[in-house]
């Protein structure tokens, strides 16, 4: 076994990270981060004014598609336009996603499948259409950002918390189908972190924060770059040997009491 440098074990230089929903919240602070640890990072999501910006706070090795991952027959040129203009992806991170708070009773099928397409389905499209150039290159980590509801029982989330747990059933599956060529499958599972989709989940809920605090062992949200830093080291080779996992970054939540 080599005796790798600290220095640059968790570097990423020379790859091509393709970053769902990468132009803010906890996509953006992934796309930051990895492009701190040397990679190339292309942020896709459905609004350019917002991919533009983040690009340009990430700075040159950032650039951004504006692609509806939804719309399935478009992702395989998505992805092909990618590997022409930066290269073939090496790391892929399924971020993209919409929250719903809603009790089930109010929770229409329409809604239901309206999640489930753009966390389960979407997902699932852009990684069969990314994989190919992985397994040949026998290279590869695909990243889900999962969720404390594929974890623990959250009332008012029914469609989200289906979804997110459905991350799980494919990080187990894929990681065993793929992981013989070398490219490996894992999730995080970001706790409450300060972000948009948190501000708006909690909005005028008192109750709700100070429980979510309450249980959490650290006493405080999270900070979006906890979140870039976890994708980062289960990306770099520092992780090499780490397939089929779901790690929490959540002060503690899910171990709390």
């Amino acid at each position: 076994m080599t005796k790798d440098s600290a220095t640059t074990v968790f570097r990423l230089d020379g790859e091509v990270a393709l970053i769902t929903g990468g132009g803010s919240g906890l996509g953006l602070a992934m796309a930051h981060c990895l492009a701190k640890a040397g990679a190339k990072v292309v942020i896709v999501g459905r609004r350019e004014a917002v991919l533009r910006d983040a690009c340009i706070e990430i700075g040159p090795a950032a650039s951004y598609e504006v692609a509806d991952i939804t719309d399935f027959p478009s992702v395989e040129a998505l992805v092909g336009r990618i590997a022409k203009q930066v290269g073939p992806i090496s790391i892929l991170i399924n971020n993209a996603g919409i929250h719903l708070k809603k009790a089930a009773v109010d929770t229409t099928v329409e809604a239901f499948g309206a999640l489930m397409n753009t966390h389960v389905l979407a997902a699932h499209n852009l990684t069969r259409h990314v994989l190919p150039a992985m397994i040949e290159a026998k290279h590869g980590s695909i990243l889900f950002t999962a969720s404390m509801t594929s974890i623990i029982g959250m009332p008012l989330v029914i469609a989200y918390s289906a979804a997110k747990s459905a991350y799980l059933g494919m990080v187990r599956g894929l990681s065993a189908e793929v992981a013989e060529h070398n490219v490996r499958v894992n999730a995080i599972a970001p706790g409450w972190i300060e972000s948009p989709m948190l501000r708006k989940a909690l909005d005028g809920d008192e109750k709700r924060s100070n429980k979510i605090l309450s249980r959490t062992p650290m006493g405080r949200f999270g900070e979006p770059d906890d979140i870039g830093w976890a994708a980062v080291y289960l990306c770099s080779p520092a992780a090499r040997f780490v397939t089929g996992v779901l790690l929490p970054v959540d002060g503690g939540a899910s171990q709390g009491f």
